[in-house]
Formats: structure tokens, sequence, C-alpha cells
């Protein structure tokens, strides 16, 4: 036989389960709830000139410039490789530097000029630094040659420009396309077939033809 105590324990117990049961049924359950907005995408329209082309586009703030120009201006010389700007596969040249696409957002380039491999040179009319890649078999398998390129152009120009390396022992000096330099300043472009020796003599021919 049941306590007073136990009694009135058990009442307040059915009270307690009660009350709960009638905040479930009046909370939606989770699988009926609307997603949130915050899941939309934000677009913004971004311009940019690409090879001298201009595009204006309406972009997820979020797209990276390489993924612009690669899914929606369909330029597909530049590379995804590691998409983590270690390899420099993705390359391009903005304003006249050498950037990793993969790590910027189309967004922060309204109205920049970009140039990739496709705007360097064709077939019968090739850039100096294409041409002398092709002579000193400054490429394998391909994949990362676009990148390796214009990052090659862009070195040459930096060395002519006086901007400093790592390896560059007196800031104020002039600079030369030295095999130190272009090691040094290329060494961000991975070339998973170890190309490096021919990259570096082409890119020694094209510094000679400058000088």
């Amino acid at each position: 036989m049941e306590r007073p105590r136990d009694l009135e324990l058990n009442r307040r117990d059915l009270m307690v389960g009660a009350s709960a049961a009638a905040t479930l049924v009046a909370v939606p359950s989770a699988a009926g709830a609307r997603p949130a907005a915050t899941d939309a995408p934000v677009l913004a329209k971004v311009a940019l000139t690409v090879n001298g082309e201009r595009h204006e586009l309406e972009l997820d703030t979020r797209t990276t410039l390489l993924d612009a120009v690669r899914e929606h201006i369909h330029l597909t010389g530049a590379k995804k490789g590691c998409d983590h700007g270690q390899c420099g596969a993705c390359t391009m040249i903005v304003d006249g530097r050498r950037i990793n696409s993969c790590l910027t957002l189309a967004v922060m380039h309204q109205d920049d000029a970009v140039m990739t491999i496709e705007g360097l040179g064709k077939p019968g009319d090739l850039h100096p630094m294409q041409a002398a890649f092709i002579k000193h078999d400054g490429y394998q398998c391909g994949f990362c040659t676009p990148g390796q390129i214009c990052s090659g152009i862009a070195v040459l120009a930096e060395i002519k420009s006086g901007i400093p390396s790592h390896v560059s022992a007196d800031l104020n000096a002039t600079y030369e396309a030295t095999q130190n330099e272009i090691r040094e300043r290329m060494s961000g472009n991975i070339c998973r077939c170890g190309a490096y020796s021919n990259i570096v003599e082409a890119m020694t021919e094209v510094a000679g033809r400058q000088a």
C-alpha cells in the first residue's frame, strides 16, 4: 500500500509528464521546419576584363576568380590543383601581377585586367615564353604548364622592375635573371613531373632576349 507522500510525488510526476507532452505537440518537428534563409547564396554583379575581353557576370560572392574564369567564362587553361594556393597551377596575371587565382574572390577584381594562358598566344603566333617552353621541353604532362608560363612571364617582369626576392643580396641592386633568382621566384609553382631545369633554361633564354 502506497503512503500519502508517495501518492503526492506520483501526482507531480504525472503533471510534469503531461506538460512536457503538450509542449512537444505545440513545437513543430525539425523535419517540418523551413530551411534558414541564410542558406541562399548572395549574388553580386562583377565585370572582369579577361584577355582583353570584358565579361559581366552575376556570381555568388564566394566564387573564386579561378572558378569564375573556368566555370563561367569557360577558359580552362588555369588549373585547379591543390585549391590551397600551394601548387601554382591556377596562376593568372592580374593588372600585371601574378596571383594564385584560387585564393582570391572574383568580386575583389571588379574592372581588373586578367590575363590567362589563353590570352598569351595562339598556334602560329606563340608568346616567346610559350615557344621557349616547347623548345626546352619545359613541360611533360602539361597540367601545371599554364601556371608555370604565366608565373614565368611575371617573374621576368618583377626582376626587370627591381623587385627583390629572398635570395637577392642587395635590396638596392639591379637584378638579373640568374638561376638562383629564377628558382627562388618560381618556387611556388610545383611541377610533379620534375621539369624544373628545363623551365629555368626556357626562362633564361627569354630573359636573354629581353636584355
